[in-house]
């Protein structure tokens, strides 16, 4: 069921792709994002990876961390996120857990890989079980890494996310 857009969606996630744009002449890669809440921007991005060497600095994520910072938290229930490309499996995640509502993008996964990024690996791996993926994962038995949850569990001053 396809849901009938609003001139403001067509405007942030426009912005979304200019601000991918300039980002490009700054030296980062052809990724953009704007974070809204109640119809006013609250954090813009463009994909930062290769002039930071940092590989988590995607727009989606440098947004997500500027929203939150803005309004001073770190849920997202009331903000929409506008996309210049579908989200990575990475940016996916963010998404889902600052609990951002709604997501617009403009191009996909097949555009991105067309343009040389190469999405569809991650894709791929998160289906299979850590064992059959091209980076090894193995889960060392006597470690006792549950202890960090009874901790957790326990402590009365957590703020739960």
């Amino acid at each position: 069921m396809k849901k009938e857009v609003s001139t403001g969606n067509i405007k942030f996630l426009r912005r979304s792709v200019e601000i991918a744009i300039e980002g490009i002449y700054k030296g980062g890669g052809p990724f953009g994002a704007v974070i809204t809440c109640n119809g006013k921007i609250i954090a813009e991005a463009y994909n930062e990876v290769v002039y930071t060497g940092d590989p988590t600095a995607h727009a989606e994520i440098i947004a997500i961390r500027k929203a939150c910072e803005n309004i001073g938290s770190h849920i997202l229930e009331n903000c929409t996120l506008y996309a210049s490309c579908e989200p990575c499996p990475m940016c996916l995640g963010a998404v889902y857990w600052s609990g951002i509502k709604e997501v617009f993008y403009a191009s996909n996964r097949t555009d991105a890989e067309k343009a040389g990024f190469g999405d569809k690996l991650f894709y791929e791996e998160i289906l299979k079980k850590p064992s059959a993926r091209k980076i090894r994962f193995s889960k060392i038995i006597g470690v006792d890494g549950k202890e960090a949850f009874r901790v957790w569990k326990n402590y009365e001053k957590k703020i739960q996310y």
